[in-house]
């Protein structure tokens, strides 16, 4: 029978007992080894049964366990020692608290999805784990970060396979009763909430609950409430679910609901409101219309608050392809802003025009979330070198006339939060090196280039260890496995060979991700016979374990999930290449350290960080990748293996992926195997151990999300609070003013004549030139603009390279005809072909960058003496 009401009954602890709930209520169990032990401690078969999740173990253990604990001295001391290690981590001073003096008082990172743990499923992919990852480094290093993000009651799918290996997607339904959440709650005692209006009079109500993440609270807001009706109780069913409208409105949730819920949470709390908002790619972008809306009911028009939003907001975008940007039709939006729905004391038109493409190239009846998050922060980045490159190119059409390498987006490469990603046994193996304390410290607050320590490891123990992952990794897969094929309709008669699958001495490739056709899930079944050459091989054979999820509404990543799994299901080689189902964060935790190689072969550069590697990394696994992502900035022999590409503009893609393909044959048949079983005097791989060593020592601090959130804080967030400080109400009329002054004068602006004291096309390398170029600037002042020479190496074509940039200072008063003579010297150090040009640019205190109003003046083509200088 099926009941018809749930509730959720929780255990009462005795007295001594009541620190395990503090402590199962704090996600930093998640990553704590010491707190994990001593739940792990409290009953072993139902820790295992729980998911290795507190909430779910207290719930489940039975009275008489909790009062014998409650009588267990050695317990006892334990557990008090973890909630007082808790209470320091929490409330103690870290690396944050130790800076100078003006770093931002909050920042809050707004994401749609969040993974943190496996026992709070609300995340898909790499997005929600950089997010996660994100604020526990926060969180670590002591910065004062809220998480903002939406309680999905049916999360991401779980992942299961029919006979025929087709995906099959199932949505269990989450009560947040039984999760490590907490409800934000009034002084009396009744629930917080947010609302949102909706057209025709609705509203849109939402609950906050909270995750606390260490030191970081994650609010988390919930749409299943009574006071909804049935439609706005779905909005937040399913992480990215739906069609247009239902994604619309959760984006409206997150972005303008979310921050109600942050000044709802400051409010009852007492936390320091932000300083700075930092929007985690543009599902959230709405947030800064909220912030306007703040400000103008506060008395600033439309184009200051804009301003003044602009100053603390940072945008990071994590889409190399316009195909992975959220775009809605015009009129969808504006259906939902206006007089009749949400924000409406605000122009539509206003809020329109922020999400617009209106540029070459772009649509402009779509409305689009990346463009909106980049008009609306005035700092932006992507998230690996390469990526930032991309994200310039992809979006330079918002800043006219600059080449892409000026277009305002720097990069912050991603990191990995290690304590959660490196295996008990890779920390143990550290702390026995330099210490508990050191190990710790290393892995989360990180700032050293190399750690020198791994290099006193025998050489003997990193073997040791590397088999002994690679042991445990077997057993898990075998579990899997046999899950998985009676999920299929298998009887236990038919899986004994499953007890042969993998072998813990043979040489594991991992290869685990979504399923997008870009990340080429199959491209290791190009060639299939030299791929069972390869796993079969009699002296140097292979193993391969694969994981990843498609999208529920994409068909052609389904496909491409059937073809891999009908290939591992072949008796031939299913003791060899194995797909496991429903890859999650649990999953990963084992995946990683157990794998000897990481596979990774995206399209190059489609990949826009890609930190699943970092993760094998920080365990000893090699590397084997397209240069794309983090890799394309960090690769180095020492790490293992580039897959070179064929990735010119004319290369048709079958033909593509079969040079690729035959590339990773090669590497493997040639390079990579040949290390692994080649062994020396010792008995020992040597030089494969050598690869391990260097990976750990060189890159392991490189791929740290505490180094990652450092760069944030110090490269984004404080200059952004600054800013934020600086843009008082009058300074953002101020500068709002001035740029609609700039803005209506510009055409006026023009380069007129430029010369230089070169007598000849070439000249001596050191020597300088003097420049003196005349400007017309129309209704502005010489302190409006900057003039500048723009020097260096040029193209066949004349186009600079590497372009340096001087100012030219104003001489004297405007002439007759209101034009002005600027002048200054142009130093060539540089040789070979080598030109210059002029050019003008808005300029104000506060602005982030000259490129910031898209506007530049440059000479038209008769303006000057020609192409560039020669030097010898």
């Amino acid at each position: 029978m099926k009941a018809i009401r749930r509730f959720t009954v929780r255990p009462v602890l005795p007295e001594p007992l009541r620190p395990l709930s503090d402590l199962a209520r704090n996600l930093r169990w998640s990553w704590h080894a010491e707190t994990r032990d001593l739940f792990q401690s409290v009953d072993p078969e139902r820790w295992a049964s729980s998911g290795q999740d507190p909430v779910r173990l207290l719930g489940s253990v039975p009275p008489g366990r909790l009062a014998e604990l409650a009588e267990d001295r050695s317990f006892l001391r334990r557990l008090s020692a973890a909630a007082g290690d808790l209470d320091d981590y929490v409330t103690g001073g870290r690396w944050y608290q130790e800076q100078p003096a003006g770093l931002p008082a909050a920042v809050a990172y707004f994401s749609p999805e969040f993974g943190i743990t496996a026992a709070l499923p609300q995340y898909s992919g790499g997005l929600g784990i950089l997010a996660g990852d994100h604020l526990k480094a926060a969180s670590d290093l002591g910065v004062p970060l809220i998480g903002v993000g939406l309680l999905y009651r049916h999360g991401y799918f779980r992942q299961s396979l029919s006979r025929d290996g087709w995906q099959q997607e199932h949505y269990p339904v989450l009560d947040p009763n039984e999760l490590p959440l907490a409800l934000l709650k009034e002084p009396d005692g009744t629930p917080a909430q947010v609302s949102l209006a909706l057209p025709g009079g609705r509203q849109l109500h939402a609950r906050v609950w909270i995750a606390q993440v260490g030191r970081v609270p994650l609010l988390m807001l919930d749409s299943d409430v009574e006071e909804n009706d049935l439609g706005e109780r779905g909005v937040t069913d399913r992480l990215y679910g739906g069609g247009s409208e239902h994604r619309l409105l959760q984006e409206m949730l997150l972005g303008i609901g979310g921050v109600r819920a942050v000044r709802t949470y400051c409010r009852l709390t007492g936390h320091p409101a932000p300083e700075v908002f930092h929007t985690n790619e543009g599902h959230a972008g709405f947030l800064g219309l909220e912030r306007i809306a703040e400000l103008t009911a506060e008395g600033l028009d439309f184009d200051s608050a804009l301003e003044a939003v602009r100053a603390g907001t940072v945008f990071t975008t994590h889409t190399p392809v316009p195909a992975g940007i959220d775009r809605f039709d015009r009129e969808l939006v504006a259906h939902h802003f206006g007089p009749d729905a949400e924000l409406h004391g605000i122009d539509v038109e206003r809020i329109l025009r922020l999400g617009m493409e209106t540029y070459p190239g772009g649509e402009p009846n779509l409305f689009n979330m990346a463009v909106m998050g980049l008009r609306l922060g005035q700092r932006a980045n992507g998230v690996s070198l390469l990526h930032g490159n991309v994200s310039r190119e992809m979006f330079s059409g918002l800043w006219p006339g600059f080449d892409p390498d000026e277009v305002p987006i720097t990069s912050v490469t991603n990191g990995v939060h290690a304590p959660t990603w490196v295996a008990p046994e890779v920390f143990r193996l550290g702390a026995r090196q330099i210490g508990d304390r050191r190990t710790e410290d290393a892995l989360t607050v990180g700032g050293s280039d190399r750690w020198d320590a791994v290099a006193e490891i025998p050489d003997q123990d990193i073997w040791e260890l590397r088999r002994n992952l690679r042991e445990q990794l077997v057993t898990e897969v075998r579990e899997r496995l046999r899950v998985s094929w009676r999920q299929r309709g298998a009887g236990t008669a038919e899986l004994g060979w499953i007890d042969g699958v993998l072998d813990p001495d043979v040489l594991t490739i991992g290869f685990a991700r979504r399923v997008p056709s870009y990340k080429r899930l199959t491209l290791m079944l190009r060639d299939r016979d030299r791929l069972m050459d390869l796993l079969l091989h009699p002296e140097r054979p292979i193993q391969i374990v694969v994981a990843g999820k498609a999208h529920p509404a994409d068909d052609g990543g389904k496909r491409l999930v059937q073809e891999l799994v009908r290939f591992a299901d072949d008796p031939r080689v299913r003791h060899r290449i194995v797909f496991l189902p429903d890859y999650g964060m649990a999953m990963a935790q084992k995946l990683y350290p157990g794998c000897d190689i990481w596979l990774n072969n995206p399209l190059r550069p489609l990949e826009a960080c890609g930190t699943s590697g970092m993760k094998a990394a920080l365990n000893g696994c090699l590397n084997l990748s397209v240069l794309d992502g983090w890799w394309d900035e960090w690769f180095q022999p020492d790490f293992g293996w580039a897959i070179p590409t064929a990735d010119g503009t004319g290369t048709d893609p079958d033909h593509r992926d079969d040079i690729e393909a035959a590339a990773l044959y090669d590497l493997l048949e040639q390079r990579v195997t040949p290390r692994f079983y080649e062994h020396g005097q010792a008995g020992l791989p040597d030089r494969w151990i050598e690869m391990v060593r260097q990976t750990l020592t060189l890159l392991g601090p490189k791929v740290l999300a505490g180094r990652m959130v450092r760069e944030y804080v110090e490269r984004l967030y404080t200059p952004a609070a600054h800013a934020h400080r600086a843009m008082t109400p009058d300074a953002a009329r101020e500068l709002a003013g001035w740029k609609a002054r700039v803005r209506s004068a510009w055409h006026d602006v023009t380069v007129d004549h430029v010369e230089t004291s070169a007598a000849t096309p070439t000249a001596e390398l050191g020597s300088t030139l003097s420049l003196r170029v005349r400007v017309g600037l129309g209704a502005l002042a010489p302190d409006d603009v900057e003039v500048q020479a723009v020097s260096g190496r040029v193209d066949p074509e004349d186009r600079i390279a590497d372009a340096s940039t001087v100012p030219l200072k104003p001489v004297g008063s405007p002439d007759a005809e209101g034009r002005w003579v600027y002048e200054g010297p142009l130093a060539l150090d540089r040789t070979g072909p080598y030109g210059y040009t002029v050019r003008i640019l808005p300029t104000h205190r506060l602005l982030a960058s000259g490129a910031e109003l898209g506007l530049v003046a440059v000479p038209s083509e008769d303006v000057g003496e020609g192409a560039g200088v020669l030097m010898r």
